[in-house]
């Protein structure tokens, strides 16, 4: 099909995820991405976009890395896909043994599944059941964040404190006592007031990805795994977004030393190249469901697609690429030159309520437009027209580049960001001095 026939037939058959179709197929022609080349996108037309999100915040080291490519075209010639439902194959042992080595200390046991979401809803069910196997079935309630996310499966849902997301299905969800984000006191009296009726706390550590790039103050993380320690109730780290070297370092819950009962991994572990997720949990827990089978102790939960082969290909290049290039270490320069063009180009603007950044994290929240004006999403077309992909949370806009983004893209992406908002706000402003 040509492009025109492929936009037409976008709108006629596709349903969007988090999108109101009717807009859709009523504003501009949708971008169709057709080729990649390092941190740019292009599409049908041959333009080419800056990805200023990282396709969703899982690509890292760029499109097309020829490192990875190569792990997986190896891979493709050996076997494209195997059960892990009584078979194993050598890429999900070497990859668990990979991600045990980075991850803090304690855990050790990788259990994979295939989104970010999935990891989590594992983490849950594997917190809970450990207390039913421990005599404990009354423990069915968990400890969230306000303005949590934690994916869009029912139990992830059921963590979460996003009403726009979550609200529809309230009727479907499981009980949770959601806190305020750095309120260590209100954590700590739910703690005491509910403490064995709780399965598990759990968190984005430092940052909330999808509440708006909400940063959590010093010391956060540190006091709730002391809290959570205190009253013998397990720790989930949900590192899905701020996992591989978003936040500055491997994983956030490094930066303030904490070691978590439960890890869960996702887009960043392939480098943004296929679905894979990992749920990593202490030898104690894992303790938990052995026995004789009769005892049915088992963890009763599997992915048809869980530990694929061609994507623990690409997770464990995306790992040789962290070492090989120094990726970390070279962010560091590039997340303090963030922290400057923001400063320059974007926080002055009028229609600018705050800049919130966290490593590689950015949520530039605009100041009240009304919610029909679609102030975040007018935003991300003038950047689109500018030659830069961004994408927002209501009226937060989110920037995320890739790690390897070179300095050249990165000032440009901030200057793209600053003019739209620029743009897309002056107009609005003006259409209302008018009105």
């Amino acid at each position: 099909m040509d492009t025109a026939a492929l936009r037409a037939a976008d709108r006629r058959t596709l349903w969007h995820p988090f999108t109101q179709q009717r807009g859709w197929e009523d504003e501009e022609p949708p971008i169709l991405i057709e080729a990649a080349e390092g941190t740019t996108l292009i599409d049908t037309d041959g333009r080419a976009y800056i990805d200023g999100v990282s396709s969703l915040w899982c690509n890292v080291h760029g499109h097309r890395h020829p490192l990875i490519d190569a792990a997986v075209r190896d891979q493709l010639d050996r076997v494209a896909h195997t059960t892990m439902l009584g078979l194993s194959h050598p890429r999900a042992v070497e990859l668990a043994a990979r991600l045990i080595d980075l991850a803090p200390p304690g855990l050790t046991r990788v259990f994979y599944s295939d989104s970010g979401s999935t990891a989590v809803e594992v983490a849950l069910k594997m917190a809970y059941q450990q207390w039913v196997h421990g005599g404990e079935p009354q423990r069915t309630r968990f400890v969230c964040l306000r303005d949590a996310y934690h994916g869009d499966t029912i139990g992830s849902v059921s963590v979460g404190g996003i009403d726009l997301f979550h609200h529809a299905f309230a009727p479907l969800l499981f009980e949770a006592h959601q806190v305020e984000p750095g309120d260590v006191e209100e954590l700590a009296a739910v703690l005491r007031e509910h403490a064995d009726r709780i399965a598990a706390v759990v968190l984005e550590p430092l940052v909330q990805g999808a509440a708006g790039i909400r940063v959590h103050p010093p010391g956060y993380l540190r006091a709730v795994r002391a809290l959570t320690r205190e009253h013998g109730i397990p720790l989930i780290c949900d590192e899905v977004a701020t996992g591989f070297g978003r936040t500055g370092t491997m994983l956030a819950c490094e930066q303030e030393d904490v070691a978590p009962d439960l890890v869960c991994l996702a887009k960043g572990l392939t480098g943004g190249y296929l679905p894979l997720a990992a749920t990593l949990a202490t030898e104690e827990l894992y303790a938990a469901f052995l026995g004789a089978f009769e005892d049915l102790k088992t963890f009763f939960h599997g992915h048809t697609y869980t530990g694929n082969p061609l994507a623990c290909a690409a997770a464990l290049a995306t790992l040789d690429v962290f070492e090989q290039e120094r990726t970390l270490e070279r962010l560091q320069p590039k997340i303090a030159l963030l922290r400057a063009l923001l400063e320059r180009e974007v926080a002055p603007l009028e229609s600018v309520a705050e800049v919130r950044q966290r490593g590689f994290m950015v949520g530039i929240e605009l100041t009240d437009f009304p919610l029909a004006d679609r102030m975040g999403h007018q935003v991300t077309l003038a950047a689109r027209r500018r030659g830069a992909i961004v994408r927002p949370l209501g009226d937060v806009v989110v920037l995320m580049p890739p790690l390897a983004i070179d300095e050249a893209d990165l000032r440009r992406l901030v200057e793209i960001t600053g003019a739209a908002i620029a743009e897309a706000t002056g107009a609005a402003r003006s259409w209302a001095r008018a009105a």
